[in-house]
């Protein structure tokens, strides 16, 4: 089992390690988190290391860190890999990992560390927060293990909609609440929040004002209720003491679990004035994301997603994160089917009434992503800016319904 975190109240340790295609996979006990249900309902938000060696894929979640998966059910189902066809695309994958960097390194490392933007580096983490014992608990709260990905696909009745709109509701408003704080700390009228810790505090007040949990708070370990990454973080940004500098993006991710249901969103906002190619970088991201919804509807192949987002990134010369998915949400937090923002050859189509996670993350440059030692903060290899917009949406008969919005 992984730790996720230092002592508290303690800077986290400087130490990283790099996520690529050589490294080698380690074992970690998961445990679905599926409830005891007479009809399977699945989860949201894992990641997948699309280029490892192994038969058994490296599996990134948006929250289930560097970890090997053990899914409840065989690995191939899982997911629904062809096993003639599997090695040669697993080095079909890791031949377009080197050459997406080749393509898309668009800025060498001496050129960024002569920029005026300094590089991230880990501030002091706070105690986690409180929720009061009446709000109810998702299962794999105050678990240290992982619950991995629930297999099947998040389909649901009426009443599970209504549910499942409720929820994507409420994190919607929340995420648009996060927006209104950011703000550097040279202009900020607020003085206690233009730092990311104090974004989670507001963030953890709304959603258990409103009857909710913070779903990351207590996943794995994790120990705040939202994730802010900045600049250069791709995904999982731990909420900590570092202020928000005028030219600054930062990504807020929002998860909230209301009535039994998660909701799933994200977005890079702006804070302060920021220069032309970020801001570029945060418009063509949200398009992909809108691209790709626009194309799903029932019977549509997963893959669709995937060429969709990377078309419209190559236009740009950006690059498409590949290590981290969209996922199935509802009843679980993460769960089948894992969503590729990439062009990948996955099989598998939407079906009515189904729900699910779109969230891809571009680059300016590298898109490996180095692990801190926190076990969650995942940044660009090479310190460029990356961005990410997510939505929940549900699959209905005339195309797609996105669930997170106000």
């Amino acid at each position: 089992m992984i730790h996720l975190h230092p002592g508290i109240g303690q800077s986290r340790a400087e130490g990283r390690r790099h996520i690529d295609c050589t490294e080698p996979s380690f074992q970690s006990s998961v445990h679905s988190e599926r409830p005891n249900i007479s009809q399977p309902i699945l989860t949201a938000g894992a990641l997948r290391m699309a280029c490892t060696s192994s038969l058994q894929p490296r599996l990134l979640s948006s929250f289930l860190g560097d970890r090997l998966l053990h899914p409840a059910h065989p690995l191939r189902p899982l997911l629904r890999r062809n096993p003639g066809t599997f090695h040669a695309s697993v080095q079909l994958s890791r031949t377009l990992c080197n050459l997406a960097d080749l393509l898309f390194n668009r800025r060498k490392q001496d050129d960024l560390l002569n920029n005026k933007r300094k590089r991230l580096r880990p501030g002091k983490v706070s105690p986690r927060l409180h929720v009061p014992d009446h709000i109810p608990r998702p299962p794999y709260v105050n678990s240290r293990h992982s619950p991995g990905i629930a297999s099947g696909p998040e389909v649901h009745d009426e009443r599970g909609i209504e549910y499942m709109r409720a929820s994507g509701k409420l994190a919607a408003q929340v995420l648009d609440y996060a927006r209104t704080l950011v703000k550097p700390k040279t202009i900020s009228l607020l003085a206690a929040r233009h730092k990311d810790d104090e974004i989670d505090k507001a963030v953890h007040q709304m959603i258990i004002d409103n009857g909710a949990y913070p779903s990351p708070l207590g996943y794995g370990g994790f120990p705040k209720s939202v994730c802010t990454s900045v600049n250069e973080c791709i995904c999982h940004g731990i909420p900590d003491s570092r202020e928000l500098e005028d030219g600054d993006i930062i990504n807020i991710d929002v998860t909230v679990y209301l009535n039994g249901y998660h909701g799933d969103t994200s977005a890079t906002f702006l804070c302060g004035d920021v220069d032309e190619e970020a801001k570029n970088l945060v418009q063509v991201t949200r398009e992909c994301l809108y691209k790709a919804i626009s194309i799903c509807a029932p019977g549509v192949e997963f893959n669709q997603i995937g060429k969709t987002i990377h078309d419209h990134a190559d236009k740009f010369q950006f690059g498409v994160v590949r290590q981290f998915v969209g996922h199935g949400v509802g009843q679980v937090f993460h769960a089948d089917p894992v969503i590729l923002h990439f062009r990948n050859r996955e099989r598998g189509h939407m079906l009515l009434a189904q729900t699910f996670t779109i969230e891809p993350m571009l680059t300016i440059g590298s898109t490996n992503p180095v692990i801190w030692a926190d076990n969650w903060t995942a940044v660009t290899e090479d310190g460029s800016l990356s961005a990410q917009f997510e939505h929940t949406i549900l699959i209905t008969e005339t195309g797609a319904e996105i669930l997170t919005k106000c």
